[in-house]
């Protein structure tokens, strides 16, 4: 399932950096992100919420038909366009094989290391894109301890997926209209705000340290910290929807039409390696920080990218 999955991944966003013009690449962006975030709310939640009426083997047969009915109606009709000038080569088939991949990993290495532009979209896929707390499992933590219900934390969940993948949408469409570097540090910005709200929350209502949930007269969370979490959440699942698409599209806009494939896969995997070192090291700021101060970090570190934002420019069309 991950192999192909990932396979896909690549042929459609390699598809996407040739067929798609900048002023396009926001909203479709979006438009893939927001699907993909309904998605997991069909495959997901959605399932769960049938299971009961269907039997946990029929929702298989649900996701399957969604997926065939992608591949039968968008996939098998899509012609590509060929972009590329194939070039006569003489000799032994090795020999060619062996110059056209000789001839690809030099252009896959001057596209991603051979400008300024290409360096700086390197370290900003190495930066967090904003706060990334609140959709790591520090957020299920707080909510498990601050008493909410597994039927609250799956509507939680919900909610914030959908919010997220309408809000994909619209940040592409905005960043197609008013500029896709302009919006994108309006939205990373925006992630910020609702990670240090709660983490000032939790500080003013004494709740620092993970509180184990076998203890004793567990202290109750306020109504206000409860409140706080909910609004939070929300706030930040729009700001994030916002910047998703968006980011991914600025991405498409550095990289090589030629190598494409290669390029931004290795933007979307350094952004992978954001996601997991971000999970260690605020695993380890919870245990010997507190959830405020983890916070309070992770929304400064996540405002560090807006540095190199400037000199991300657009590849020529």
């Amino acid at each position: 399932h991950n192999v192909f999955g990932a396979t896909q991944d690549v042929a459609i966003d390699a598809l996407a950096c040739n067929v798609l013009q900048e002023k396009e690449r926001g909203l479709a962006n979006g438009l893939m992100f927001g699907g993909a975030c309904l998605g997991q709310a069909i495959g997901g939640s959605g399932v769960l919420f049938l299971v009961p009426y269907t039997g946990f083997k029929a929702t298989f047969l649900l996701v399957a038909t969604c997926i065939l009915s992608v591949t039968l109606l968008v996939a098998f009709p899509m012609l590509e366009p060929r972009t590329r000038q194939e070039t006569e080569r003489v000799g032994p088939a090795w020999r060619v094989i062996l110059l056209d991949i000789r001839d690809y990993v030099r252009s896959a290495l001057r596209a991603m290391f051979g400008s300024r532009t290409s360096l700086c979209g390197l370290g900003f896929a190495l930066l967090p894109a904003g706060g990334y707390a609140l959709s790591l499992a520090l957020t299920t933590n707080i909510a498990v301890e601050i008493g909410l219900s597994d039927r609250q934390i799956a509507t939680i969940t919900l909610l914030t997926t959908v919010t997220s993948g309408v809000c994909c949408v619209l940040g592409g469409f905005l960043s197609d209209r008013f500029g896709r570097r302009k919006m994108l540090a309006l939205y990373i910005t925006g992630t910020a705000l609702p990670t240090v709200w709660l983490g000032f929350v939790l500080w003013r209502h004494g709740w620092i340290s993970p509180i184990p949930l076998e203890m004793e007269n567990r202290p109750v969370a306020p109504a206000a910290l409860v409140r706080a979490y909910w609004i939070t959440s929300v706030l930040f699942a729009v700001c994030q929807g916002l910047l998703y698409g968006t980011r991914t599209a600025l991405f498409m806009d550095i990289c090589d039409p030629a190598v494409a494939a290669t390029q931004f896969t290795a933007y979307m995997a350094l952004m992978n390696f954001v996601t997991f070192y971000s999970g260690v090291w605020q695993a380890y700021g919870i245990r010997h920080w507190g959830y405020p101060t983890t916070l309070f970090v992770d929304a400064v570190f996540g405002l560090t990218c807006l540095m190199l934002l400037p000199w991300i420019r657009p590849r020529p069309s």
